[in-house]
């Protein structure tokens, strides 16, 4: 009651034209990763476990793929014979095809899958019909006493493998990891996917 009028601190018409966006300015915290030099003790252990989600997990670290694309994947979007998982726009954050290459490893999980009928998910849930559920392979890691790990901070873990150990361009590791082009002309030029 000490004032009439409209709100001299309201957000929208008003803050929001003067002041940054509160996400823009608050404190970002970040996925915790595994070190690099780790994961092959890890990928060892990993390897010992029995379970649809321990393959899941284990595809999605040699992928580099996010849990969604993962958990969501269907049997149409995989080529045995090329050794190629092609992730529809329509599943992708950036809303773009992305073009996986499957190693030898990987193939030889996806053949390894139990599969069942009238079910076109890759990695399938406990229930008939359905898909392995998201927090299945965050499960696996607790179980694995790896409580300060994330399963999306495995691709924060592949960056610093390929920045760190390997030769490849920035833009090839970054295209890996279907990240999307900030800059706007090198995006409307670059229109490959530098799959090979």
């Amino acid at each position: 009651g000490h004032r009439s009028g409209d709100n001299p601190a309201r957000w929208k018409g008003h803050l929001a034209g003067v002041l940054p966006a509160p996400g823009a300015v608050a404190r970002r915290s970040h996925y915790p990763a595994l070190p690099w030099a780790q994961v092959a003790a890890f990928m060892a252990e990993l390897r010992t476990r029995d379970g649809i989600a321990a393959r899941a997990l284990e595809f999605t670290i040699l992928t580099a793929a996010r849990t969604g694309e993962v958990v969501g994947a269907r049997w149409s979007e995989i080529d045995l014979k090329t050794h190629t998982w092609i992730i529809p726009a329509a599943r992708m954050k950036s809303r773009r095809e992305h073009r996986v290459p499957l190693s030898a490893r990987t193939v030889e999980i996806l053949s390894g899958l139990y599969r069942e009928d009238g079910n076109s998910h890759v990695f399938i849930g406990a229930r008939t019909g359905a898909a392995l559920g998201n927090m299945a392979m965050p499960d696996v890691l607790q179980q694995m006493d790896q409580c300060d790990v994330t399963v999306h901070g495995f691709r924060s873990t592949f960056r610093d493998w390929a920045a760190e150990a390997t030769a490849h361009p920035n833009h090839v590791v970054e295209q890996a990891l279907a990240h999307t082009i900030g800059n706007a002309v090198e995006a409307a030029y670059r229109r490959g996917d530098l799959f090979e």
